[in-house]
């Protein structure tokens, strides 16, 4: 019975993804030639290539969105893998040689696109994959096919022997000395496939060494004027506390700018790294005596160029977070010295308001006597108008009886109206 459902727009394509890129099937003897081609940001120069060659042979070429591609050209087989910053060329020629490495599949290649690769070459390297003619677990007869002067091999997957030096080779290739001594079915492929993988992700991972000698450089001047800073900050000069702050941004400006330019450079290459270090496992190596294994020599060449790389992003990650500390220890010292100044600010209106209080007292009883003199003097004058006219008053008597009257008057109506002005009139309350 079969069920009736509408699948995930991208159920297809998740799934066709594990098995996008299958090991290459090869039976010694053989010839590999690989090429791993970088293009950083140009990513359209991935198509650009492979349409070239395909072009030249007349073939087809996939689509630009492609992420594989393989081909049987008669004299070569050519697979294509894109890995986003990269692509990987694996030219793959089953013939026998006289010698490793005197024939190589690049010869079918056209001479222009190879030219044209220019220097996006970031990984290339010649395999020569032959059964075992005598020359297996022996280390003075593999060496005279290499220029370097240290020889790594080791037996690998419980059938096969790896030879290398690790070297770019007078021609611009890496080699690769494979012996089938007793692989199984479709091992060859795997094998293969694995030894040229941590080749190129090893030249991939080594990319953000250099950067990170670069940068250490920057990251002690900003150490130095960091701590320039803070020995300012605990000197305690007040008048230089903003101009310490607009530092202290500059630097962290500084160290984000670096940061973010190099971000991405550093999390590939602790990608990168792990990727290798999973190919090694894979190998299964087993030691041939006198000779370092692939796995001892990434170990001893390669892990401090990654334990750089590491010490140098941690470092960028510690003195963000001091610079950081800094800045917030700054910033409180500010605010402290902010809220002091405002409770100068808060006791000096308060002694103001005081003084005004009593000014407007003085003022208020300056005001009473004021007021309540002139009314008595119309008092008077009213006393003595009534008096002329035949009203039997004493005017003395009553104008002194009024004083006191009128004084009580006056200091009741100005702080009535002083409360009014203070509350607001019974209409305007809320």
């Amino acid at each position: 019975m079969s069920l009736k459902f509408d699948n995930h727009p991208q159920r297809v394509a998740l799934a066709s993804e594990a098995h996008a890129r299958p090991f290459m099937v090869i039976d010694a003897p053989t010839q590999v030639s690989h090429i791993a081609v970088f293009c950083d940001e140009q990513l359209e120069l991935h198509a650009h290539l492979l349409a070239e060659l395909c072009r030249h042979f007349g073939v087809a070429a996939p689509e630009s969105q492609a992420k594989h591609f393989s081909h049987d050209f008669g004299s070569f087989r050519l697979r294509w893998e894109n890995h986003s910053e990269f692509s990987s060329y694996y030219f793959i020629a089953a013939e026998a040689v006289a010698e490793p490495f005197t024939l190589t599949p690049l010869r079918f290649v056209p001479d222009a696109w190879l030219a044209g690769l220019n220097s996006f070459v970031m990984a290339a390297a010649h395999v020569s994959l032959s059964k075992d003619w005598g020359h297996a677990s022996a280390p003075q007869q593999v060496a005279q096919y290499f220029a370097g002067s240290v020889i790594v091999g080791s037996r690998v997957t419980n059938g096969g022997e790896v030879w290398t030096d690790f070297q770019i080779q007078p021609d611009g290739f890496s080699r690769f000395l494979i012996f089938d001594v007793d692989l199984r079915e479709k091992q060859a492929g795997r094998l293969i496939q694995r030894v040229l993988e941590i080749d190129t992700y090893r030249m991939m991972a080594m990319l953000a060494f250099p950067r990170a000698w670069e940068l250490s450089s920057a990251l002690r001047d900003i150490e130095t004027e960091l701590a320039q800073l803070t020995q300012a900050l605990i000197a305690g000069d007040e008048k230089k506390e903003q101009d310490l702050l607009r530092q202290l941004l500059e630097l962290s400006s500084r160290l984000e700018a670096l940061a973010v330019a190099n971000n991405f450079r550093f999390s590939a290459t602790e990608a990168y790294d792990k990727i290798i270090q999973t190919r090694i496992s894979e190998l299964r190596e087993m030691r041939i005596e006198g000779v370092p294994t692939i796995g001892e020599f990434m170990q001893r060449r390669l892990l401090p160029a990654m334990d750089t790389c590491r010490s140098v992003r941690q470092r960028m990650e510690t003195l963000a977070q001091r610079i950081g500390r800094t800045n917030d220890l700054l910033r409180t010292r500010i605010g402290i010295t902010q809220e002091q100044q405002n409770r100068a600010i808060l006791e000096s209106m308060n002694r103001r308001a005081e003084l005004q209080l009593r000014l407007q007292q003085a003022v208020e009883g300056l005001s009473v006597a004021a007021i309540s003199y002139y009314l008595i003097g119309l008092a008077n004058y009213a006393l003595k108008g009534l008096k002329a006219a035949g009203v039997g008053l004493n005017v003395e008597l009553s104008t002194g009886l009024l004083i006191p009257v009128l004084l009580a008057g006056v200091w009741w109506g100005i702080r009535r109206l002083r409360q009014v002005i203070r509350h607001g009139t019974p209409e305007t309350r809320p």
